[in-house]
């Protein structure tokens, strides 16, 4: 009795790379129609079936293949290998194809000569793509149901009941077939994974139109006399879905639809770990972060570019906000929260009278300038810069976009100031009194605005003496701390110092997650934000205020920021201690609770897109910088080191001459500042 063959065709709505693109019409048929319809003419084939998950969102696929007179087995959304065993059960298969629903150019007759192979060859399993000769989107699979439900019982590997067959294919446990063709040209790409590959494969159908019947030798033919209809996914990569997380190729959709991919630069893939990067997050509780696929790591890197002073998910702050989201967000009239908070921050800075309240960075350094100009009636702005570096949402942001290698940025001049705003703002150094000084000489300025400290603190009584001189001239003085605010003092790090602003700034950390920023002043000073208009709806929403409030309160009761910096100045002895292991000389910068370091070395971008490489196999995000959080403890600091020690050993063995660059599994990561954002 012949073996009853089943072909098994797996799609779902939910691609990451190009969504719904099964359903996607093709002329006027839907992709996942065109491929059916040129399966079903295979002669070897009893059945076809589609398997697809239990999703919601795949219910229009379903219709659509059902109204075609195809069955549907449904399962679990990422338990392929699960999927495949109960539609094979389900049609009493004895023989399994596999396509995949990114395949709509298959060909019935090379399915038939796969079909016969197999059978010839007297294996469990063959393909087409063991060692690739045809091209991509031709890719066929054959193998008994026996052999699949081993496979099934026997592995639990996530990647090997995603992807179905790789335990088939490399356990050792069946005899394994190849099929391939006399000449090598698996370099072409006919498959369907990203709008360049939709774009070529409609081409192909639009041509045919409306046969369905032509074969693969046709579009060959094809291709070889119209080459530029093929052009557009040529750079992609074969079978780059299979080894990609599901963040990395989400990240790969993202940059067709965001500038940068992303809403921040400190965030964007290229910064850590280009190619390899996880990208994305499912969850995230006190120090650790899981990827969309589920893999866990401790976060040992920026911890959401410092907002999590508390840990992510810290329970009485996200219960805080529970309660909020419960009793109404919005409303006509307005949240007492932000009545209390303003109270509370006034309390803790004891010079200053009056608060305004906004929800990022951005938000309140732009907010803060408008104040202040206003005040002393004046535009002109100096801006404490570093090394040149001037400050970001004030001069930057509002140039053209920003270079990613750390050069010029265009729109922009030698010092770093955005066309737009010459004559307006002056950047300065930080501890450069005398330059600050000269400034002041040449120009009419009305604001000063600084960060209290930088990578490295105040020298000479650097901060006490540009008090003294906006005191003498009549300047409203600024500290920008969005960044350093609450990790060394509860409120802001000024308070170390001893010197007082006339306005400050707060964010990042004082919801611990939650969007809230603050602006604190002086009561003369702040007034004058009723002579301008300065406005927005969603500053009055009440999530970031009840957050903030909570996160003060559980920050104090914890005293919060003696752990951080504790544990942060712990982090740097720890660096040290394995710099001096391994003989490497390392610079260290930054507050003790946002830390980090650079290696002595022309090669230290390389070494710190190593240790993100090498550490994020062991479960770490990890780079040359921490963002101290209180769930950093003894414990998992421990580990971090333990993992760490093995790195330094590869970077000095780079630096007695070993190629670090044929270490690496992709480019180097982008420079981006050495300020931490």
């Amino acid at each position: 009795m012949k073996p009853r063959v089943v072909a098994i065709v797996q799609a779902r709505m939910g691609s990451t790379r190009l969504p719904n693109k099964v359903m996607r019409t093709m002329g006027s048929k839907p992709m996942i129609e065109l491929l059916l319809s040129r399966l079903a003419r295979a002669q070897e084939i009893d059945q076809v079936v589609l398997a697809t998950s239990t999703h919601p969102a795949n219910e229009p696929l379903v219709d659509c293949v059902q109204r075609l007179g195809y069955p549907v087995v449904r399962g679990s959304e990422d338990d392929v290998l699960e999927r495949f065993v109960l539609a094979a059960k389900e049609q009493a298969a004895d023989v399994v194809i596999r396509v995949t629903g990114d395949c709509p150019l298959v060909d019935p007759g090379l399915v038939d000569l796969a079909v016969q192979h197999f059978f010839a060859s007297a294996v469990d399993y063959l393909s087409n793509t063991t060692t690739p000769t045809y091209p991509d989107g031709l890719d066929i699979e054959v193998f008994t149901f026996r052999s699949l439900k081993q496979a099934s019982d026997e592995t639990q590997k996530p990647f090997d009941r995603e992807h179905v067959t790789p335990y088939l294919r490399t356990s050792g446990r069946f005899l394994v077939g190849s099929m391939r063709h006399d000449e090598d040209l698996s370099q072409l790409r006919w498959t369907v994974d990203e709008p360049a590959d939709f774009e070529v494969v409609e081409q192909v159908f639009r041509y045919f139109a409306p046969r369905l019947d032509f074969t693969w030798h046709e579009v060959l033919d094809l291709q070889r006399q119209h080459p530029e209809w093929f052009s557009p996914n040529q750079h992609l990569i074969r079978n780059e879905g299979a080894t990609m997380s599901t963040g990395q190729k989400l990240w790969k959709r993202a940059k067709q639809v965001i500038p940068g991919g992303n809403m921040l630069l400190s965030k964007r893939a290229e910064m850590f770990l280009p190619e390899q990067w996880p990208a994305y997050f499912s969850k995230a509780k006190g120090c650790t972060v899981w990827d969309m696929d589920g893999r866990a790591y401790t976060d040992m890197s920026i911890m959401g570019i410092g907002t999590n002073i508390l840990g992510y998910g810290h329970p009485e702050v996200d219960a805080a906000v529970q309660q909020t989201v419960a009793a109404g967000n919005m409303s006509t009239f307005n949240c007492p929260e932000e009545v209390y908070l303003a109270e509370k921050l006034v309390e803790l800075h004891p010079w200053a009278d009056m608060a305004r309240l906004a929800r990022s960075g951005g938000e309140a350094n732009a907010v803060a300038i408008r104040i202040a100009r206003a005040a002393s009636g004046k535009d002109k702005v100096a801006v404490c810069g570093y090394h040149g570096w001037h400050d970001w949402y004030l001069s930057a942001n509002l140039g053209d976009d920003e270079n990613l290698a750390g050069h010029l940025l265009p729109g922009l001049e030698p010092n770093g100031v955005p066309q737009n705003l010459r004559g307006t703002v002056f950047p300065f150094n930080y501890n450069n009194y005398a330059e600050l000084v000269a400034l002041l000489d040449a120009h009419d300025i009305g604001v000063i605005k600084m960060e209290v400290v930088r990578n490295q603190g105040p020298e000479d009584n650097f901060l006490q003496k540009v008090r003294q001189l906006a005191t003498d001239r009549g300047i409203v003085l600024i500290f920008d701390e969005c960044t350093s605010g609450f990790r060394q003092t509860l409120g802001g790090v000024h308070k170390l110092y001893g010197v007082e602003p006339d306005m400050a700034m707060f964010g990042k950390a004082l919801g611990n997650g939650y969007a809230i920023t603050a602006i604190i002043g002086r009561r003369e000073v702040m007034e004058a934000a009723q002579s301008t208009f300065i406005s927005s709806t969603f500053w009055t929403e009440r999530i970031g205020p009840s957050a903030a409030l909570k996160t003060l309160e559980v920050m104090e009761r914890m005293q919060s920021w003696e752990t951080i910096t504790h544990t942060g100045l712990k982090i740097r002895e720890g660096w040290q201690s394995l710099a001096d292991k391994h003989s490497l000389e390392i610079e260290h910068w930054g507050l003790p609770a946002l830390t980090g370091f650079t290696f002595r070395s022309n090669q230290a971008l390389a070494y710190k897109t190593l240790i993100t490489q090498e550490m994020l196999s062991k479960g770490y995000l990890a780079g040359n910088s921490v963002y101290v959080c209180t769930d950093h403890t003894p414990d998992i600091l421990q580990g971090f080191f333990d993992a760490l020690d093995p790195v330094f050993g590869l970077i000095k063995a780079c630096e007695n001459g070993r190629d670090v660059i044929s270490l690496l599994k992709g480019p180097v990561c982008h420079g981006g500042f050495k300020r931490l954002n």
